[in-house]
């Protein structure tokens, strides 16, 4: 099996490619360009020189002398070594040379056809004469009357100019060949450092890394955040835009993460504090109890960003809230059971002293029930999760030496809800029973209203809520109880649930001096939630 090149010979190959291209062209484009400007320098040369023959007062005489090669030739091969051209050519009307660098030529007709020049027009370009191919010039000549009497052939062969360019272009050859050698000796050095940003892995490694990256990512239950050193969402993967009730990781990045989650800008900062602390707390998305945990990320020392992670706390407490209404009835059955026992043995004493009538007394209180029918719930709450959290409750207060009342007022109907109610009325009873303290008295009502709605009132005789602190109960995070930052979610939670239903809730003093709450719930809602 044939090894694959690695990343940095790729580069250095791709890289060598693109500046030979570059260079090549560039030096084709050079060259043409200066053969060009040589050939262009070489026609302005001989356009004047051949002009300037031909307008020469003594070449126009020497026409009408009875020989005049005798005044032209040494003229125009004076000219011609002067003005470094090959030859300069004076011939008559019918193309018969007066001049020419071979004397033996002078007499003989041009090799050449000098009709253009005899015309009266000037030629320019390259034809193969006497002395080979060369770039040539003619021009006509002209005598007093204006009338063509001759030509002027000016020309350079076209091996001196191709000399002149190959003179020319050497030392840009050389040039051309510099700057391709630091061109590939700068590939490599790119190419290394390229490899090195990559951390020496090759593609197959990086291919490697992001098809495990990407399966970690979408196949664990946690949600996971990836802030940049600004607080902005640079990686989410699907868990974290369930539990943010997004639609997709795409609804999260680019956006700053206090604008998904409220207080995760207070949870970075504690990282700010302490970056070797991976601290934690209690976060709300929507109705969702979400533990979050930040930790700082760095890449070689320095902190590049902050990773969140985020799990779902509502199922667990849902479980834990179940669990707490299992212990209370199992610690009413216990009581029950102990009292009964006594009752029994009560009676069993009775019958031997021979007090009937006693023991009759004692078998008719008996029939109303012991403890646990002192823990039952009104008869009206007929939802049984919704008498399960009272039951709760009550033994919850029994234990913090709170008076706990429920209303007998009002009706309550079984239900097929999804827990909202009991969601409501567990927050807050805890609200309530936390204010009220140790020998406090917490009241509850829960009723049908006319329009078939649920009206749920809870008071309590605790300090109350100044009035400049009211609109701020409802606050995620806000709480009396400074020394505990996972306070102060049951009430924003108790909001969001009742704004979900389309209900209200409205918070005023009560006549004991606490604070009264009290939840209006439509029976639309209700319905809705039933169905």
């Amino acid at each position: 099996m044939v090894k694959a090149m690695t990343l940095r010979t790729q580069l250095v190959l791709l890289q060598v490619v693109i500046v030979l291209a570059i260079v090549l062209t560039a030096g084709l484009a050079a060259m043409l360009m200066q053969e060009r400007q040589i050939r262009e320098a070489s026609q302005e040369r001989m356009v004047a020189v051949a002009q300037s023959v031909a307008q020469l007062p003594t070449i126009v005489e020497a026409y009408r002398s009875p020989d005049p090669s005798a005044v032209i030739q040494p003229i125009a091969e004076l000219i011609r070594d002067s003005s470094n051209v090959a030859y300069v050519v004076v011939t008559d009307d019918r193309g018969i040379r007066f001049s020419h660098p071979n004397p033996d030529r002078i007499g003989e007709p041009v090799s050449t056809d000098p009709s253009v020049a005899l015309s009266g027009d000037t030629y320019v370009g390259t034809q193969t004469g006497t002395l080979g191919e060369s770039w040539r010039v003619k021009v006509p000549v002209f005598d007093a009357d204006g009338v063509v009497i001759g030509q002027v052939s000016v020309g350079i062969l076209e091996s001196e100019i191709r000399a002149d360019f190959l003179g020319d272009i050497t030392g840009f050859l050389l040039a051309l060949g510099a700057a391709t050698v630091i061109g590939v000796i700068a590939a490599t050095g790119v190419a290394r450092i390229v490899r090195r940003r990559f951390y020496g892995l090759e593609p197959e490694d990086i291919r490697g890394l992001l098809e495990t990256r990407e399966a970690t990512l979408h196949g664990i239950r946690e949600g996971m955040l990836a802030l940049d050193e600004k607080g902005v969402v640079s990686l989410c993967n699907d868990a974290a835009a369930r539990l943010l009730g997004l639609s997709g990781p795409a609804g999260a990045l680019g956006r700053y993460a206090s604008e998904l989650l409220d207080d995760l800008a207070v949870l970075i900062d504690e990282t700010d504090i302490d970056d070797d602390a991976a601290p934690q707390r209690l976060v709300l998305s929507g109705e969702r109890v979400l533990v979050a945990r930040a930790a700082p990320v760095r890449v070689q020392e320095r902190r590049v960003g902050t990773v969140v992670t985020l799990m779902d706390r509502t199922e667990l407490d849902r479980a834990l809230r179940e669990l707490a209404g299992a212990q209370s009835l199992a610690e009413g059955l216990r009581a029950q059971q102990h009292e009964f026992s006594n009752t029994l043995h009560t009676i069993g004493g009775l019958i031997e002293l021979g007090e009937f009538d006693a023991a009759r007394r004692v078998v008719d209180r008996a029939g109303d029930g012991g403890a646990l029918s002192r823990l039952d719930v009104p008869d009206g709450v007929q939802d049984i999760e919704l008498a399960a959290i009272l039951l709760a409750k009550r033994a919850r207060a029994r234990e913090l030496g709170v008076e706990l009342t429920i209303s007998d007022d009002g009706r309550v109907p079984a239900r097929q809800g999804d827990g909202d109610l009991g969601t409501v009325v567990g927050n807050l009873l805890d609200n309530a029973l936390d204010a009220a303290g140790r020998g406090g008295h917490v009241a509850i009502s829960i009723e049908q209203t006319d329009e078939d709605g649920i009206r749920i009132r809870v008071e309590d005789d605790g300090p109350g809520v100044p009035i400049e602190r009211r609109g701020d109960v409802f606050r995620l995070g806000y709480s009396t109880k400074t020394d505990d930052r996972q306070r102060g979610y049951g009430l924003t939670l108790v909001a969001r649930v009742v704004e979900r239903l389309g209900g209200s809730v409205e918070l005023s003093p009560a006549d004991s001096g606490g604070a009264r709450f009290t939840v209006r719930i439509p029976a639309s809602a209700l319905a809705e939630a039933d169905a």
